[in-house]
């Protein structure tokens, strides 16, 4: 039997291509939908999105209240 030993990667650093290098990136939620979430990476110095992620919800039900 396989013991799991993580659950999820995140991004650190990322290649911009308008950078022309390695860079910290920013996580940013997109979406969120039934049953998965949407983010996406930015690069910190021009902003330029130079990756996505979906990921599986661990909450299926979500209550957005506005005040």
């Amino acid at each position: 039997m396989t013991e799991r030993t993580y659950d999820d990667f995140d991004a650190t650093e990322l290649y911009c291509p308008k950078c022309k290098r390695a860079v910290p990136v920013r996580k940013r939620l997109l979406l969120v939908l039934s049953g998965e979430d949407r983010y996406d990476y930015t690069c910190v110095y021009c902003g330029t999105s130079i990756g996505d992620k979906t990921t599986s919800s661990k909450n299926s039900s979500v209550i957005l209240t506005h005040s």
